[in-house]
């Protein structure tokens, strides 16, 4: 994939980083991080320039993350009367990511952008929810982008030389994004458990008061 995607960026240049974007965005089963890092390899070989690179990928994933969103926010429920979003949304997923958004809220947003395959089908359902606006969807999406999208393009830039060495860094990378990601969960569910503990004490503690008032 990353040599076949470098020979093609190489030939159409920022457009054509910026159309295969959008597509992971829209759902395409084609790795985000390895097209940023594929812009990256062609900017490192000369053939772009690595910063203009960064804010076409940055524009990339937003429009196409933005799209997914508004078809949501405009088309509701009825986006899943569409063959090809019914795919990418099932009744099953649906209902899943509902719950997490009660459960983890904007921060599910955030997060989102660091888990390929699940990505498209959580904006799907934030636009859909009517629950949040745009303007935060944005923001949200954009904090994460701003982490992701150098990372991939700039490893890309400074290994363009050497496409083995390469692919092993952005292994190693994806595997310290998901460990960080698994120990962001168990501190989100630590804290949201402690809350609720804390929340039972004070209900029995004013349970007992009253009852000894009685």
């Amino acid at each position: 994939m990353l040599d076949f995607l470098v020979g093609f960026f190489g030939s159409y240049g920022y457009a054509a980083v910026f159309a295969c974007l959008v597509l992971c965005g829209l759902g395409v089963p084609v790795p985000e991080d390895i097209t940023l890092v594929s812009g990256g390899v062609i900017s490192g070989l000369d053939l772009a320039n690595p910063h203009i690179m960064f804010v076409v990928g940055l524009i990339g994933v937003l429009f196409g993350d933005s799209t997914m969103f508004l078809a949501g926010r405009i088309f509701g429920y009825r986006i899943q009367k569409i063959k090809t979003f019914r795919k990418i949304v099932t009744p099953q997923r649906f209902s899943q990511i509902q719950r997490k958004f009660k459960q983890y809220g904007l921060g599910l947003l955030f997060v989102a952008r660091f888990l390929p395959g699940l990505r498209s089908p959580i904006y799907l359902v934030a636009g859909m929810s009517h629950r949040i606006s745009y303007i935060t969807f944005i923001i949200m999406d954009g904090l994460a982008a701003l982490i992701s999208v150098p990372v991939w393009i700039y490893l890309g830039y400074f290994f363009a030389d050497n496409l083995d060495i390469l692919m092993t860094y952005v292994h190693d990378v994806q595997k310290a994004i998901y460990l960080v990601l698994g120990l962001l969960v168990i501190v989100v569910v630590f804290v949201i458990l402690k809350k609720k503990l804390h929340s039972k004490i004070n209900q029995v503690a004013s349970d007992t008061d009253d009852n000894n008032k009685i």
